[in-house]
């Protein structure tokens, strides 16, 4: 399957979630930037809330290549393995990863106040997944935040990616799960990069009309 751009793959993800069109306790939370385009239709389409989800891993104490677990505005989450590491370093790096993602929460959304997720139903979008590690970081935080339902909406994804979402998520729906991925550009027509700019207008947008 291949799309013309994020707009019309969007378009085509919002016909399998008409079930939760006009849904006040539905909110789609999109993964900047490609994600904003996504998550922009969708809101559009089901007339639904738009927010941004954003993420960031923690890294494994003098392995800033090796991810222990993810950072929110509002969660954390550390993997079951990495439970021992010293709390000290967890608190002091979830301090400074904060100290980022608000600058960017800022830079996006301005002054707008984080939607608290308790028993809302979420769902989680992007123009795609490769190894899928950004989603199900983004899964992980919004559980821990007790949504009521996280479902993850996405156009494109290899089947082996799709699989994991499934067994996080209590809602998957993927348009194509192609066995033969390279990545997720060779599936759009047109797959230019989201400028922040770009996607600071659409969510201005949304919150105009919303």
């Amino acid at each position: 399957m291949i799309f013309t751009d994020r707009f019309t793959a969007a378009e085509k993800l919002a016909e399998k979630l008409q079930k939760y069109k006009n849904n006040e306790n539905t909110i789609i939370l999109a993964i900047p930037r490609g994600g904003v385009q996504t998550g922009y239709t969708l809101a559009k389409e089901l007339n639904l809330q738009l927010d941004i989800i954003l993420t960031k891993k923690i890294s494994y104490p003098g392995n800033p290549e090796y991810a222990i677990g993810s950072v929110s505005l509002q969660s954390q989450f550390i993997n079951k393995e990495h439970e021992n590491v010293s709390q000290d370093y967890v608190k002091s790096e979830v301090k400074k990863i904060r100290r980022v993602l608000n600058e960017r929460y800022k830079k996006y959304l301005g002054d707008k106040k984080i939607i608290n997720l308790k028993d809302k139903i979420v769902i989680i979008t992007d123009d795609g997944v490769a190894t899928g590690s950004t989603i199900l970081a983004a899964v992980d935080l919004v559980k821990k935040e007790d949504a009521k339902k996280v479902i993850v909406a996405i156009p494109i994804g290899p089947n082996k990616t799709i699989e994991k979402i499934k067994e996080k998520s209590d809602e998957v729906v993927c348009l194509d799960q192609p066995v033969d991925f390279m990545s997720i550009g060779e599936f759009y027509k047109h797959f230019e990069q989201v400028s922040d700019k770009e996607a600071i207008k659409l969510l201005e947008e949304t919150n105009r009309w919303k």
